[in-house]
């Protein structure tokens, strides 16, 4: 089976692809360094750096897999009221449909936020898949049930040429503690009453220490275990493209590492990303975790 990657950022949806033995011929990003991470962890991939509603469909490779994972910080609820921008972000999603049009792939996977759904223009969207030919079967899925250390909620469209939607079997392992990912001998520690600490961030650790003891995970933003803190023995909340979550241990305290974040995302330890650490933050953030692209790519594989 071959695949091409639209908006392929930190690259894992190509590298669950690859642990799933599909090859992935072309890749595309509009994000010069992403694409230069992408390359240098898949260099076996032809790479695009453009933005795809200009990308000329005759010169990508013929595929029986679409992957994509169009632009969400329109949809989702993390960035806040609309902006001008978000309209910008929300409409990535046609080029889906562009490149659907010229290659007619067997299948479509089309990672995004559940809200994705709630766009305006999902339905004109989604009727613009169907007159290709496509069955829409939207699925929502965690991905700490596919053997990836976080939950992390996301939609996948899986977009087939059948007479009827394609339900995918997706197994339900037993979730990873973020104890696995975390190491407390790794990274740059504070005191938790350094000088301008936060007093709401000084509440929230004494929170967790009253529930969790000396050890646990806080948001530094988010309201998702933000007023206790989280246990190390669940995994850990959604990792977003910002810093967002900080280790305590007794009286010292620091964000996660770039490392433990890639493991947090299930990346192979061995994976390069950007020596610049808000760049590797933000491509891991941005990323669909590679076990559960794997997981998902295998279950279309066996239902197809």
């Amino acid at each position: 089976m071959k695949a091409i990657d639209l908006f392929a950022g930190a690259g894992g949806f190509t590298e669950g692809a690859r642990q799933a033995g599909v090859h992935v011929v072309w890749a595309a990003n509009h994000w010069p360094a992403a694409v230069a991470t992408h390359a240098a962890n898949h260099p076996e991939t032809a790479h695009a750096c453009q933005d795809l509603h200009q990308a000329d469909w005759r010169k990508v490779p013929r595929h029986d897999l679409m992957m994509a994972s169009p632009c969400c910080q329109g949809h989702t609820r993390a960035r806040g009221k609309d902006a001008p921008h978000h309209d910008a972000s929300r409409s990535t999603a046609w080029a889906v449909v562009s490149a659907a049009e010229y290659h007619r792939p067997s299948v479509v996977l089309v990672e995004n936020v559940p809200e994705f759904q709630q766009w305006t223009l999902y339905p004109a969207w989604a009727v613009a898949m169907a007159a290709l030919g496509y069955t829409l079967a939207p699925h929502i899925i965690d991905a700490a049930d596919l053997g990836v250390p976080q939950h992390r909620e996301r939609l996948v469209i899986v977009c087939t040429r059948s007479a009827t939607p394609l339900r995918l079997a997706l197994p339900k392992l037993p979730h990873r503690p973020a104890s696995e990912i975390i190491d407390f001998n790794a990274g740059r520690w504070r005191p938790v009453a350094a000088p301008g600490r936060a007093e709401a961030t000084l509440a929230r650790v004494a929170r967790g220490r009253a529930r969790y003891g000396e050890r646990f995970v806080i948001p530094y933003y988010g309201s998702g275990s933000g007023l206790t803190g989280r246990s190390l023995e669940r995994p850990i909340g959604t990792i977003t493209t910002l810093a967002r979550w900080a280790v305590v241990d007794g009286d010292r305290m620091r964000m996660l590492t770039v490392e433990e974040t890639r493991a947090a995302m299930s990346f192979p330890a061995g994976y390069r990303l950007p020596a610049q650490q808000r760049q590797a933050t933000m491509m891991l953030g941005n990323a669909v975790p590679p076990l559960m692209a794997r997981a998902v790519i295998e279950a279309v594989r066996i239902a197809a």
